[in-house]
């Protein structure tokens, strides 16, 4: 199996078709023999997490937005926590500091342990691959693959990522990071 993608974020590379990952970035959670779990990071729902999730949670998540993580099991919720980088590792951290939670019972546990956290993100969905599909996207060449940050997942504005990013990675991607989203408009 080709190196593990975790912890890095995917970039539409200009090649994919459809609008469910157009200039779309992607954090890869879980990458392995049985496939790809990840979650789209630039696309806010018009939803709060107050408006789409019946639970009681913690007063300051409820005007956060909810992000659009992909199109597999758009009912279900995931979300990132920014924890301590000195918390002890547990195969749902994707990065020092960044895990992965998908029960809301962890930001409702007595223990007071949201209050340590620093940031979070929740996500309605998630973008899946079965086994060998991702690593068959790698290969023709359909995403740019750029290392995933704490900066990056948890930007202020998310809808400018993916152009941000772009930028960053040299001048043979400035006339794709400034290509208009309909080509008809240039």
């Amino acid at each position: 199996m080709p190196q593990s993608l975790q912890g890095q974020l995917l970039l539409d590379g200009g090649k994919l078709t459809g609008a469910e990952f157009h200039r779309a970035v992607v954090l890869i959670c879980q990458h392995d023999s049985e496939g790809a779990f990840g979650l789209v990071l630039n696309r806010a729902s018009e939803h709060t997490v107050e408006d789409s999730i019946v639970a009681t949670l913690p007063p300051m998540v409820l005007d956060l937005p909810l992000f659009l993580g992909g199109p597999v099991q758009p009912q279900g919720v995931n979300f990132l926590l920014q924890e301590s980088v000195d918390a002890t590792p547990t195969d749902s951290h994707i990065l020092p500091g960044l895990r992965l939670v998908h029960d809301l019972d962890e930001l409702v546990e007595p223990k007071g342990g949201f209050a340590a956290l620093r940031q979070i993100k929740f996500f309605a969905g998630y973008a899946g691959w079965s086994p060998g599909q991702l690593d068959n996207e790698m290969k023709m060449k359909a995403w740019l693959t750029h290392p995933a940050t704490m900066d990056l997942v948890f930007h202020p504005a998310p809808s400018e990522l993916w152009r941000m990013i772009l930028k960053t990675k040299g001048s043979e991607y400035q006339l794709l990071a400034e290509m208009p989203d309909n080509l008809s408009h240039n």
